[in-house]
């Protein structure tokens, strides 16, 4: 399963520093597959946004991932990839930046002939330049956005509306996030996301796992909220959202949640319909989780 985290620290730019492949060793270990790319976006002072990511086809790339990647802003995005659809590359590696806003995604959406007859009629296909079905959905999404007067919340309950009725899903968790807010869909049951709202004075950043490990002095006096694949600490306010659940974090770190689709979409994707390495990227959560 891909590894998706989102943090919002506020109104103000923070410093933090993250590893993408936090226990390098423990990964080279024939029972882990090696992940097929990494990245971190990151929207920093004034609201400029940054991306560094690399695809992963060796391990010798995997040094990009396990330095320390020092970055300042106000919303932050990273996640390793394990492909589903997609050759290992820099097109191809999440996040991805359109139009002012990043995205991550985590899961498989089938249909892809289907959704991108949808994008050209749309008028929406240039926007995508790799071939993953991540992407795709991000261009659906930034489409449907442009077309309600850049109003986000409106875009992709449109576009995930759109995809829940039409599409083959087996899981399309993401993360998106602009200068000023985050943006966290879990959909449906399939794949876990967490959220994490951690209040002022709860202490520095530090959130790990065997994939990701973020770390803020600057947040021990500011609060944040995290989103994740995995609970990253022994932080008892850790909450799974529920299947279908669409959050907003704003610049106050008010968090506003709302369910605008049905729990289960109509052409609901399980596991044994999955091909490899759809299937092979996926079934890690099964054995995790």
């Amino acid at each position: 399963m891909c590894r998706l985290f989102g943090l919002h620290a506020g109104a103000n730019s923070v410093p933090a520093t993250f590893w993408l492949l936090d226990a390098p060793d423990s990964l080279r270990a024939q029972s882990h597959r090696n992940p097929d790319g990494a990245g971190i976006g990151v929207f920093g002072p004034g609201g400029r946004p940054l991306v560094t990511k690399q695809p992963m086809a060796a391990w010798q790339d995997a040094e990009f991932a396990s330095a320390a990647q020092e970055l300042r802003g106000t919303t932050f995005v990273a996640h390793v990839r394990y492909a589903t659809t997609g050759a290992q590359t820099v097109a191809n590696t999440h996040p991805f930046l359109l139009q002012g806003r990043m995205f991550a995604h985590n899961g498989v959406v089938g249909g892809l002939a289907w959704l991108d007859r949808r994008l050209t009629d749309l008028g929406d296909r240039a926007l995508v330049a790799g071939d993953t079905d991540s992407e795709r959905v991000f261009a659906l999404i930034t489409g449907e956005i442009g077309r309600r007067d850049g109003d986000v919340g409106a875009g992709i309950v449109a576009a995930i509306g759109w995809m829940a009725e039409h599409l083959p899903i087996y899981s399309v968790n993401f993360v998106l996030t602009t200068p000023t807010d985050l943006w966290a869909l879990r959909y449906p049951s399939t794949n876990p996301l967490y959220l994490l709202d951690r209040p002022v004075g709860a202490g520095e950043l530090q959130a790990r796992t065997d994939r990701i490990h973020a770390y803020s002095g600057a947040l021990a006096d500011t609060g944040a909220v995290i989103i994740a694949t995995e609970k990253m600490d022994d932080d008892a306010g850790w909450r799974l959202l529920e299947p279908g659940e669409l959050l907003r974090v704003d610049a106050d770190l008010r968090v506003d949640s709302r369910q605008p689709f049905d729990p289960t979409p109509a052409h609901l994707l399980e596991l044994a319909d999955l091909r490899l390495p759809a299937a092979a990227s996926q079934h890690q959560v099964l054995n995790r989780d």
